[in-house]
């Protein structure tokens, strides 16, 4: 499979002077914007965003298929498609809806999938961005900064999911449906929610009914919920005109923050106790991170990096295995304690994520963009599992215009395979997952 993606490669670079010859040097993919005044501030933006998988996965022990066997999988996937419109209608009112789908795969129930993502509208209560309040389904959240990613400037594959907890459980796909203010003061930038969650009966996602072993999300009517997130601004100043931060701005701006945020639910959580009875318990997700970006040059070579610690307590034994785009269905009564690609990547407990690229100059390849390269490594403590729970990724990205507008990423993901030995849940084996993903934005 391996040879398979560096052939596919190779053909892929080697029409790229065919392309070239039809793409001026430095060409920007135009905006489908419509200003509203002569200044501009005043607009209405539309945007689009696509992003193609082609994918080989070694599958977990003991990984079924539709009831069979299967100890690889390759395949290919829709990970995002999403059309966006937003703008500023007055100096004070703004608003946002955004509509696609995530993860459609060859295990996709055919003709579904496609929902609003955000929906909200704002007022600027200070036109010059101190305060603003807005209102709806919305990506506004605390915690810590890819809680709610720009999917578009992800710097590898994709966001390290394990800071977006709750996603499809009590959420929308990690919108959620708040009252919010956001602003920016000197160089601080926040965002502070009041969430009333979706009711966890409702998920699309399987997670075990209450036990004694581990604690689960509970089904009892939700309670509010509180978020934040603070971050100070050293350098240039980023953008809150939407929810969603930039993962590497491909060494177009010099950036230094520092941030700190939490999300808290009252009883969120239940387990049984030794008598059978209920007991709920609150769940509170505390966060900290560092983001730096510094261009080396005019040329635009920069080097990214970014640095989080949280602390997830969510009831005792609190864990949440998940695959992105699961190429499998099902596990053997053998198996181990997650099928496909899923790992336990989110538990009540620790979490230490690092990550780290380089991008090189503008034009690194004549008329043909740059390139970058990136890894991370994720290390959690959770308190299900008596092994820590180590991830490892890395990659390359192609900028074919020196843009996100058209990228092709080829990642590795090298992950836990966890399996019970003895009652003890412990790392059994390693595996990996190859993919080549496309990106078209605008």
């Amino acid at each position: 499979m391996m040879k398979k993606i560096t052939i596919g490669l190779i053909c892929i670079l080697a029409t790229s002077q065919y392309w070239a010859q039809e793409t001026p040097k430095n060409y920007k993919l135009p905006e489908l914007k419509q200003n509203l005044n002569e200044s501009g501030t005043q607009f209405i933006k539309a945007t689009f965003l696509g992003q193609f998988w082609g994918r080989y996965n070694e599958n977990n022990t003991g990984t079924l298929v539709d009831g069979y066997d299967q100890s690889t999988t390759s395949d290919i996937g829709i990970r995002r498609l999403r059309f966006n419109v937003f703008g500023q209608l007055t100096d004070r009112i703004g608003f946002h809806v955004q509509f696609g789908q995530n993860n459609f795969s060859y295990l996709s129930k055919q003709q579904t999938g496609s929902f609003f993502h955000d929906a909200l509208g704002e007022y600027k209560v200070s036109t010059k961005g101190y305060f603003t309040m807005g209102a709806g389904l919305t990506g506004y959240s605390g915690l810590l900064r890819y809680s709610a990613s720009s999917v578009g400037s992800i710097l590898g594959v994709d966001a390290p999911l394990y800071q977006q907890v709750t996603n499809g459980i009590n959420d929308q796909f990690l919108r959620k449906l708040s009252v919010y203010v956001k602003g920016q003061i000197i160089g601080f930038d926040y965002r502070i929610a009041l969430t009333k969650p979706m009711s966890a009966a409702n998920s699309l996602v399987a997670f075990p009914a209450v036990n004694q072993t581990q604690a689960v999300f509970s089904l009892k009517p939700p309670k509010w919920q509180q978020q934040a997130y603070v971050n100070y601004q050293f350098f240039e100043k980023e953008s809150n005109q939407l929810g969603y931060t930039t993962g590497t701005y491909l060494g177009k701006k010099k950036i230094l923050n520092i941030g700190a945020g939490f999300i808290h639910q009252k009883d969120a959580m239940w387990i049984l106790n030794s008598t059978n009875d209920t007991v709920s318990s609150d769940m509170t997700l505390l966060g900290a991170d560092v983001f730096l970006e510094i261009p080396l040059s005019n040329k635009h070579n920069a080097i990214t990096a970014y640095v989080a610690y949280s602390d997830y307590q969510m009831g005792e034994n609190f864990i949440r295995n998940l695959g992105v785009m699961n190429p499998a269905n099902g596990v053997s009564p053998e198996a181990s304690l997650q099928g496909g690609n899923s790992m336990p990547l989110i538990g009540t407990g620790q979490t230490l994520y690092a990550q780290l690229a380089y991008k090189f100059k503008d034009d690194l390849l004549p008329e043909n963009g740059s390139l970058q390269v990136y890894s991370s490594v994720q290390a959690s403590s959770y308190e299900y599992l008596d092994e820590s729970m180590m991830m490892y990724e890395g990659g390359l990205n192609w900028l074919m215009h020196g843009t996100h507008g058209a990228k092709l990423t080829l990642g590795l993901q090298n992950r836990p395979n966890f399996e019970s030995v003895s009652g003890n849940k412990v790392q059994t084996s390693r595996k990996n997952m190859v993919v080549l993903q496309y990106q078209i934005a605008i």
